[in-house]
């Protein structure tokens, strides 16, 4: 059974820098049950939870992470950039952050941000530190736009709970759905119509949408049927009663 309403996404990404160890917290501490995050490579097949593919943009360094040591990202500032507060903040491995978000309470939607079709690199090295580090399977999701991923997930577990990720949702979706054995179908809430979210639902399929942080931009999206809302601001949901 699934039931949470409310998803931070990439953390709390409104208040604390994304896919930190303080966006983690701040989930805890406002009584999210549920956060996603990305997880990607850096040299050497390394794991870590970053979303881009360039450290530019959310730390101090410069760069592709793929091209990127783990020891040289483990220095840098991953916080500074959203608010001084935050200043020193780490990129997390992946371990790292297991630890952190199962110590809090969390539940976790890991996304893999992988585009590549070698997806070899990345979802076996993912599933292996899952199973030595995560402890209970119904707390945890995993997502992706890369279709391949996904099947190779599913190939490697046949019982984990899989979303696929669209920004538009595409006329294929349902066999690209049951291929995977897909729990959830996850897209843009722009792109969603009413007549999509009701044949999602028909077909038996949990609907989260992202990365709305506004309540009344999806207002007609519960009455879709919509499931779950993957946001910034998971506080202005929750004050609402949307939890």
């Amino acid at each position: 059974m699934f039931t949470t309403k409310v998803m931070g996404h990439r953390g709390v990404a409104k208040i604390a820098p994304e896919n930190t160890f303080a966006g983690f917290k701040a989930a805890a501490e406002l009584n999210v049950q549920w956060v996603e995050i990305d997880v990607t490579l850096a040299s050497e097949n390394a794991v870590i939870v970053f979303h881009d593919s360039s450290l530019d943009r959310c730390t101090n360094g410069s760069g592709l992470v793929i091209n990127s040591k783990i020891s040289d990202i483990k220095k840098l500032d991953a916080g500074s950039w959203f608010d001084t507060r935050f200043a020193n903040e780490t990129v997390p491995t992946l371990v790292e952050a297991l630890n952190c978000i199962q110590e809090l309470g969390l539940s976790l939607n890991l996304e893999i941000k992988y585009e590549k079709t070698d997806v070899e690199r990345i979802v076996p090295a993912v599933m292996e530190q899952l199973e030595q580090h995560w402890h209970d399977k119904s707390t945890l999701m995993i997502s992706s736009f890369n279709e391949a991923a996904l099947k190779l997930v599913r190939q490697l577990d046949s019982d984990i709970r899989l979303g696929q990720l669209y920004k538009k949702v595409p006329d294929n979706w349902q066999q690209t759905l049951e291929g995977i054995q897909a729990f959830s179908l996850n897209c843009h809430y722009e792109t969603l119509t009413k007549e999509t979210a009701i044949a999602i639902k028909q077909a038996g399929y949990y609907l989260f949408c992202y990365t709305a942080n506004d309540p009344q931009l999806v207002e007609s999206h519960w009455d879709w049927g919509m499931d779950t809302i993957i946001t910034d601001d998971p506080a202005i949901f929750m004050q609402l009663g949307i939890k």
